[in-house]
């Protein structure tokens, strides 16, 4: 094999690529990444058997082949002047020549017949706006856990239909919910449990492409994405995701509107003392909310909001992290927040209804 790419085009495709690589694997191939070079260009491919990518490389092809790149590869093509590289191996041999200018490598390197297979997905094609999926997985993959032994609740249950795409996430703690208009989709409902990592790759895809469509294949047990001429699969998550219908209380006792921009301020400011995990409260009174924290090492602090709020007194206790991030999802200037009791979830909403976020209160006793 033998191919020649420019230093840019080959330290671009080898970044995409390596983030699909596995981190925690014992099987060293895992974290390497595949290069074959064949009769209609050369690809790239990943994979961590939960996540894979697969993408072109502009290079020109001397001598067809493969080989299983080492991670060390990306870096030094990256640290490389401007110009062509050369990567060359040798069928059977377990080493790749890589030159650029006067600089000489010579890696060792595994072989593509190590390499697992990449699965195919079968399904019905769906073509969405770019834009709305990205607006859609930045604001909702947040919520879902990261906690790997509730593998259902580190998924985004996405569901695709007539008008619009829904996209729902829980950590248990809050719940985030978006429904974005669709002008096209297809004519029967489709729906997936797909993970949070998945879809956040697409959506980094989708941004730094500047692509304007999300191209989606879902199968039985895999879902695809093809963005950018890149394709990336994954896995779907089994199991029963939680009915956040029923999740979502139908109204509340007030909704407060605060000024987005101001709220987020202040919370940033009094969040200082409330590291990760940590309660942030909101007492509300006749006309205002207290915003405070609280920290046994460094001290206490709190700010006074106007807002229209004349119920009987009532103070809440919310993760500070957690009601930021609810906050700073929401569009436009206004942000509204619907209080029950300190005992019931706030109902956190933008200036519009195609954003819901749910945030359960911490206990005063907790």
């Amino acid at each position: 094999m033998r191919i020649t790419s420019q230093r840019d085009d080959l330290a671009a495709a080898l970044a995409i690529a390596a983030r699909g690589a596995s981190t925690k694997s014992t099987l060293p191939v895992l974290s390497h990444v595949l290069l074959r070079a064949g009769a209609t260009g050369v690809e790239l491919s990943s994979t961590d058997m939960e996540l894979s990518l697969r993408l072109p490389v502009t290079a020109t092809v001397e001598e067809p082949g493969d080989i299983v790149l080492p991670r060390l590869a990306a870096d030094i093509v990256r640290s490389l002047a401007p110009g062509p590289v050369v990567l060359e191996h040798r069928e059977n041999e377990a080493s790749l020549m890589l030159t650029s200018g006067s600089s000489s490598f010579k890696l060792n390197a595994l072989q593509a017949s190590d390499f697992p297979q990449l699965p195919e997905v079968d399904g019905d094609r769906i073509v969405l706006p770019a834009e709305r999926f990205t607006s859609s997985v930045e604001r909702v993959a947040r919520a879902a856990s990261r906690d790997d032994t509730r593998p259902v609740l580190t998924g985004v249950l996405m569901r695709v239909e007539p008008g619009a795409l829904t996209m729902v996430a829980t950590d248990s703690y809050r719940l985030a919910l978006r429904v974005a208009p669709l002008e096209s989709a297809p004519q029967e409902a489709r729906a997936a449990l797909i993970p949070a990592r998945a879809l956040q790759e697409v959506s980094r895809l989708a941004q730094s492409t500047k692509a304007d469509e999300v191209e989606l294949l879902l199968g039985e047990h895999l879902a695809a994405f093809r963005v950018g001429g890149v394709e990336v699969m994954s896995r779907l998550i089994d199991g029963q995701f939680p009915d956040y219908r029923q999740l979502i209380p139908e109204t509340a006792e007030q909704e407060v509107r605060f000024d987005r921009t101001e709220l987020l301020s202040v919370l940033g400011r009094i969040g200082v003392l409330a590291p990760r995990g940590t309660p942030i409260s909101l007492a509300f009174t006749h006309g205002q909310v207290t915003v405070m924290a609280m920290s046994e090492q460094h001290g206490e602090a709190e700010e006074t909001i106007p807002v229209s709020f004349s119920g009987e007194d009532l103070e809440i206790r919310f993760n500070a992290e957690f009601l930021r991030d609810g906050v700073d999802a929401t569009d436009g200037d206004e942000v509204r927040i619907g209080l029950i009791s300190p005992m019931r979830p706030g109902i956190i909403r933008g200036a519009g209804d195609e954003f819901t976020y749910l945030l359960m209160p911490i206990r005063k006793n907790a």
